[in-house]
């Protein structure tokens, strides 16, 4: 079997020191959300909450904890909510579908 000649920009190495590909598993959107208060619109928590939705319309949801390292984050799986979900636009000051279509 021949092998693949890769161009070094998709070569790492990894945490051990081995040779890795750089591959892409998926492409899509993602969307950042922060929690406020709903009384003063101040940061109401540190946390995050990241939705990703790949090319075929599969959403992956996860929260962010950010830890005392500020280089450093706790990323959990969340459940999807099934019911209908807007955000708020601080920007536009109104709520919005969280997947604004172009």
């Amino acid at each position: 079997m021949k092998r693949l000649e890769l161009p070094d920009t998709v070569l790492t190495k990894g945490k051990g020191g081995r040779l890795e590909v750089r591959s892409l598993d998926s492409r899509g959107l993602y969307v950042m959300c922060k929690y406020l208060d709903p009384k003063t619109l101040k940061l109401a928590d540190n946390k995050r909450k990241l939705m990703l939705r790949d090319q075929d319309g599969n959403v992956l949801e996860y929260f962010i904890i950010p830890l005392r390292d500020p280089k450093r984050a706790l990323l959990i799986s969340s459940d999807i909510e099934e019911k209908e979900r807007q955000i708020w636009n601080e920007k536009l000051r109104k709520a919005e579908g969280i997947w604004k279509e172009p």
